[in-house]
């Protein structure tokens, strides 16, 4: 889906005319929660969400969770619903076998760094990783997902838009309202400069900030190169601003809508008009799991990861969670 421009825009005639629909949205998003008993599973759930559509952070947030659970010697498993993928599950996915039109995008870089699990019944799906020896499951997405419980529940949001026009799909980005979300929530994750007053919002919660940091290589790489810039993540403008930031020239922007798949003419295209300028085709980690396989060597990947302000303030958090985590399976 591509984001509508007025979902971060204050709220105008197309959201007004579109509030209504979002008022029934809410709704019914608010009884599906109350009227959903969560069930547990035998290993501590930690869920990164946010209360927005489209891309705010979370599988750079999912991948930093898993890499400190690893720091911890926490066998963890990553666990997704699998959007813009056609498998149901759930199924451990296998990037030699499977490709981002199985199990989406998000799936694929989960897998490369822990054993990751599509299911669209998320009960069903991390109760096979506990099968499979998970000691603790990184759930991405999921947060309006009522059926699992949620040892932790982390709310990420882009410090740059924050929550929109504050309005419920389709009037605006919001699945939900902010006070409902940030009630069930046991933190805020803030990723880059807080611009809009998020963390006055949250209520007492701990408020984790964090940055999105390019791959240095990658980095230097780019560094004063004229690039094509392309990407089919939610707000495809970051991605060119941090290439901006980083030094690159950027000589063509082209946005595509969130878990665009890339068709080989399409992308053979992009690859000619970067050449015919002399420029080099760049895209995202989360696109490059979508390019086709026989021209994927020839674009430029700018993979980032997430930085923490306070690694000290995310382990308070996670430390209780693995202490029950680790109780609960002695009792067991």
């Amino acid at each position: 889906m591509k984001t509508p421009a007025f979902w971060y825009r204050p709220p105008g005639l197309a959201s007004s005319l579109l509030a209504p629909l979002g008022a029934l949205y809410g709704l019914a998003g608010r009884r599906r929660i109350a009227g959903t008993v969560p069930q547990r599973v035998a290993a501590p759930v930690v869920c990164v969400g946010n209360l927005v559509a489209g891309g705010a952070g979370k599988t750079p947030v999912g991948l930093a969770l898993i890499a400190a659970l690893h720091a911890r010697g926490v066998p963890v498993h990553a666990l997704t619903r699998g959007h813009g993928g056609r498998e149901a599950g759930p199924l451990q996915v296998d990037p030699a076998r499977h490709t981002a039109a199985d199990v989406g995008d998000e799936a694929l870089l989960l897998a490369g760094a822990a054993p990751c699990w599509v299911a669209r019944d998320r009960v069903a799906g991390a109760q096979r990783a506990v099968a499979a020896g998970a000691g603790a499951i990184v759930m991405d997405d999921g947060f309006q997902n009522p059926a699992l419980h949620k040892d932790l529940a982390l709310i990420v949001a882009d410090g740059a838009v924050g929550f929109g026009n504050g309005r419920l799909v389709p009037a605006g980005p919001l699945r939900e309202r902010v006070a409902d979300g940030l009630a069930r929530a046991d933190a805020l994750v803030i990723l880059g400069e807080d611009r809009n007053g998020l963390a006055a919002l949250a209520g007492g919660r701990p408020v984790l900030k964090a940055w999105l940091e390019p791959d240095p290589a990658a980095a230097a790489r780019l560094a004063g190169r004229d690039v094509l810039a392309f990407a089919g993540i939610g707000r495809p403008e970051k991605f060119f601003a941090t290439l901006d930031a980083l030094g690159a020239r950027v000589v063509e922007r082209a946005p595509f809508a969130d878990h665009h798949p890339y068709r080989p003419a399409e992308l053979a295209a992009l690859i000619a008009r970067a050449a015919a300028t002399g420029a080099l085709p760049v895209t995202t980690a989360k696109d490059a799991v979508r390019l086709p396989p026989e021209l994927r060597g020839r674009v430029e990947v700018l993979p980032v990861a997430v930085r923490w302000e306070d690694e000290g303030a995310l382990a308070t958090l996670l430390s209780p969670v693995l202490l029950k985590g680790s109780s609960d399976g002695q009792a067991a």
